[in-house]
């Protein structure tokens, strides 16, 4: 396991196959889970790329920090990774809440950013009304009190099947993240709005989401699209919020033919 100190806090990451000459590709998770969920993304672009991962504050391995949070925080975390790991330029991949994450990053050091994967989130997601009813909910109760109710959101029917292993694992991770973390997180996705920001990207941008996401639906991430000049935008069928769990092969699919537009250029976005 990889630690660093990074804004007085303890940052949980993992390189892998780092070299000069591979483009990076940064993945930030989602909201109650680690980085663990991009596993079978990963093992399919490993040796290909140089790929970083990391838990954000409040999550995983990592610490909890002052509070409360903003996500520009999270964003100044993965920033002074980066610039510890001497990386720039990197194609950022954020899902839910790490592509607020992203977005932040992009606004605050464009310099680390070659080009932005919006995976299953938005420019700005959900309702204050929401995110208090979320937050008073698990002060009061713990995670595992809305625990099913964030998995219909997450998986579809079919992953949610009861003999599925996977779909008990997934809940053990929810629910073992941070109480602390977790309602704080949830602070600073309620009081993020990147609407007028998101005119501004001027790096290819590709947003893709799961055709049964229940937190942020296709039109939710489509609607961001449409508010960034020259996004691509990719649903993957069959997948909730999380397509990196349920359809990676997919995923990866859609992530690739990206990832070579920026590489290799592409004169669509000009």
């Amino acid at each position: 396991m990889q630690f660093a100190r990074i804004n007085d806090i303890t940052i949980h990451y993992q390189v892998i196959g780092a070299t000069a000459e591979r483009p990076v590709l940064v993945f930030a998770n989602s909201l109650g889970t680690d980085f663990r969920i991009w596993r079978d993304v990963i093992v399919r672009l490993a040796g290909d790329y140089a790929i970083v991962l990391y838990d954000k504050r409040g999550h995983g391995l990592s610490d909890i920090g002052p509070l409360p949070y903003a996500i520009e925080d999270h964003a100044n975390d993965l920033a002074g990774l980066l610039d510890m790991l001497s990386v720039s330029q990197a194609i950022v991949c954020g899902l839910s809440v790490g592509g607020l994450i992203a977005q932040s990053l992009y606004q605050r050091r464009p310099d680390l950013v070659r080009a932005l994967v919006l995976c299953d989130t938005a420019h700005k997601i959900g309702t204050p009304e929401l995110w208090a009813q979320r937050i008073a909910a698990i002060e009061a109760h713990g995670i595992e009190a809305i625990a099913d109710g964030i998995l219909e959101r997450w998986f579809t029917p079919e992953f949610r099947r009861p003999e599925n292993a996977a779909l008990i694992g997934y809940r053990n991770m929810l629910i073992r993240q941070s109480v602390t973390g977790y309602a704080a997180t949830c602070g600073a996705i309620r009081d993020a709005d990147y609407t007028e920001a998101a005119g501004r990207i001027a790096v290819p941008v590709l947003c893709v989401v799961g055709d049964q996401d229940g937190s942020t639906p296709p039109d939710v991430v489509l609607s961001t699209a449409r508010l960034i000049a020259g996004a691509r935008y990719e649903v993957i069928r069959d997948a909730g919020h999380i397509p990196c769990v349920e359809k990676p092969e997919a995923l990866t699919a859609v992530l690739r033919a990206f990832f070579e537009i920026v590489t290799h250029g592409d004169n669509s976005h000009e």
